[in-house]
């Protein structure tokens, strides 16, 4: 059984109505929740929305994922309980000092003593209690690991009741986890979606053109709004004010009107110069719904992050409270830098240019990324989704289990804090840091593959496959020119095997004419 130390009948003396009524509530329920997925998803597809499919897929798999993780706790419960180590052992690295634990087993058992000597017939329960010992005794029933390893003089590894709440902690830090990212997301969708009007502000001023400017005017570079507004002032003569500038933009007005339509220009203009009609917030849309199910999923390396956490809950350390800070940090951080992407844009062209001749381009290029690599923010925003999940996740997990004043909970000038970080944390994400990420992230060399719809995408990737298969076999049968042009189509596979190369300008052609 997987009850291992538990007390009661086990499923041999059990009424089977009672077996009956349990089993259908745990089919009944997991059915329900297995269909309202299935037609969840049903109606993703419905709506032609592939990217959050797959969000609910990865969601599946981590429900799957943690089914397994519960039946490998059930299945080696038994195993686990009755591998015994020493004492001295236990007494090291807790989250709760000794003291705290004396405390409360002798609170425990004063009140036991208390209600067993309030009953009046003391010798009955007495005599009652040594019969019951006797006919345990004479069933032979197995040991459970606790009295098992009491005598060899040890302690089981890990008990019943801390499996019971290791399991649960597990399934509640994965449920808070999902909430919070779908949270996020939605706010921040919310807030992207406010840009949608000025998207349409431009296409109807680019339908009300009806009559062609014959000589583009020249234009001071220091004249224009989005210079003004990002490269003078402060910050223009030294990188640490630039910087200072960047951490407090994110706060208020992170992207503005003239921020939106400057870098949706210096977007097209670089891949896409021949459609100047090129409707950029859907594209956003698209992009922000793809990397979605990617910050939905917890991955290898969160769970690592998981355990170092468990090891580093010592009482007296306070880690929970120092790691609090890390999701913070690095938000600020993210929020800063892409804010002072879209200043090293402006400080570009007020550096190359005096005058400007038509509207204002910014020119995007990964290297106003860390290490080249615009992607990375997307992977500490999905850190920092997972950390503030798990702060979150780990206080109400205490409290429900252990209640507000256990040892484990700590003091509650450390709680408070904590709790003021992660609704910071959750607020400036979906309100500021996502909007901001779903915008200064396509100002790379590289555009994703969300600019196609999905019947384009799949065409794409159908045609390099056939023109990487027809290159393999003119490996075999031709050669000079042939040969060549097989070698190109192998190329072009390799280039939709990889999402960064199917994003370069190989698919659609760059103009690097003139401005």
């Amino acid at each position: 059984m997987g009850g291992g130390g538990e007390e009661g009948n086990n499923l041999e003396f059990t009424p089977t109505w009672v077996v009956a009524v349990v089993c259908s509530v745990i089919v009944a329920a997991s059915f329900a929740a297995e269909r309202f997925l299935h037609y969840g998803g049903k109606f993703l597809k419905r709506k032609n929305q592939k990217p959050l499919y797959e969000a609910l897929e990865k969601i599946k798999e981590e429900l799957m994922l943690l089914g397994f993780i519960s039946l490998l706790l059930t299945i080696t419960q038994n195993g686990i309980i009755r591998i015994c180590v020493p004492v001295g052992w236990t007494h090291h690295m807790l989250p709760c000092s000794l003291k705290d634990k004396e405390k409360e087993e002798s609170t425990k058992t004063t009140s036991h003593f208390q209600t067993f000597f309030s009953f009046s017939d003391i010798s009955g329960t007495a005599r009652r209690l040594l019969a019951e010992s006797e006919s345990e005794n004479e069933d032979h029933q197995p040991a459970t690991g606790e009295k098992l390893c009491a005598r060899k003089g040890k302690v089981p590894l890990l008990s019943v009741e801390a499996l019971h709440h290791l399991h649960t902690f597990i399934f509640v830090l994965a449920v808070a986890h999902v909430t919070f990212c779908v949270l996020t997301v939605v706010f921040g969708g919310l807030k992207i979606r406010e840009w949608k009007h000025w998207e349409d502000s431009i296409g109807n001023d680019n339908k009300n053109e009806t009559q062609p400017v014959l000589e583009p005017t020249v234009t001071h570079v220091h004249q224009h709004a989005f210079i003004q507004n990002r490269f003078t002032g402060l910050g223009k003569d030294s990188a640490v004010l630039g910087w200072v500038k960047s951490f407090f933009k994110q706060f208020y007005g992170s992207v503005t009107k003239l921020d939106y339509v400057t870098l949706r220009l210096g977007f097209i203009m670089t891949h896409c110069k021949g459609n100047p009609k090129f409707n950029f917030h859907k594209y956003m849309i698209r992009t922000l719904e793809d990397d979605f199910k990617k910050v939905v999923g917890i991955s290898w390396y969160l769970w690592i992050f998981v355990v170092i956490f468990m090891l580093l809950n010592v009482h007296g350390w306070h880690a929970y409270f120092w790691i609090s800070f890390i999701p913070l940090i690095l938000l600020l951080a993210v929020g800063t830098k892409l804010e002072h992407v879209i200043i090293q844009l402006a400080h570009e062209v007020a550096e190359k240019h005096s005058a400007i001749e038509g509207e204002l381009v910014v020119q995007p290029r990964d290297d106003h990324f860390w290490f080249n690599r615009p992607h990375i923010v997307l992977f500490l925003i999905h850190f920092i989704l997972f950390q503030n999940a798990f702060e979150i996740a780990f206080f109400f997990w205490i409290w429900v289990t252990y209640g507000f004043d256990s040892c484990i909970m700590g003091r509650v000038r450390y709680i408070v804090p904590r709790l003021i970080i992660g609704v910071f944390i959750q607020l400036l994400c979906s309100y500021s840091t996502l909007p901001l990420y779903a915008i200064v992230t396509q100002m790379g060399t590289h555009f994703k593959k969300a600019i196609f719809d999905e019947q384009v995408q799949a065409r794409l990737v159908g045609w390099a496959q056939k023109a990487k298969k027809k290159g393999q076999r003119g490996d075999n049968s031709l050669s000079g020119q042939e040969s060549s042009r097989a070698g190109a189509g192998i190329q072009l596979g390799s280039v939709f095997r990889r999402e960064s190369a199917s994003e370069d300008n190989v698919i659609v052609p760059r103009n690097d004419g003139s401005e």
